[in-house]
């Protein structure tokens, strides 16, 4: 059985130009540890809080992924040893959060129509 996550990966700057190569990396390290990406979204070059491995910019990307139960603990030990990730962020995903969310956007969508329509 596989649960949904979140997975954000924080690649280092120098490798944007060819973003598909690390990208490609990560991919692979999530499918072989059992894993599907469902969703994925690269939101740029940004500037990082506080400087990583001597880097003040990192380029984002944002995975959602279903795992098998001992998939985590896989992917944090990989992505721990990969040069291209400056950090990454693997969590779960909250389902009644997302739910709700998503019946607020409806709502909020409904009330823009029935706004237009008056």
């Amino acid at each position: 059985m596989s649960k949904a996550y979140e997975l954000t990966v924080l690649i280092h700057p120098d490798l944007e130009t060819d973003l598909e190569t690390p990208l490609g990396k990560v991919r692979d390290i999530v499918k072989s540890a059992g894993g599907t990406i469902t969703s994925e979204d690269n939101w740029g070059k940004k500037r990082l809080q506080y400087r990583i491995k001597g880097e003040d910019f990192a380029v984002y990307v944002y995975l959602e992924v279903d795992l098998p139960a001992d998939a985590p603990l896989k992917i944090s030990n990989t992505l721990n040893i990969t040069d291209e990730v400056l950090r990454y962020l693997l969590v779960t995903v909250d389902e009644k959060g997302r739910a709700l969310l998503a019946e607020a956007a409806a709502r909020k969508s409904d009330d823009s129509i029935e706004d237009a329509e008056a």
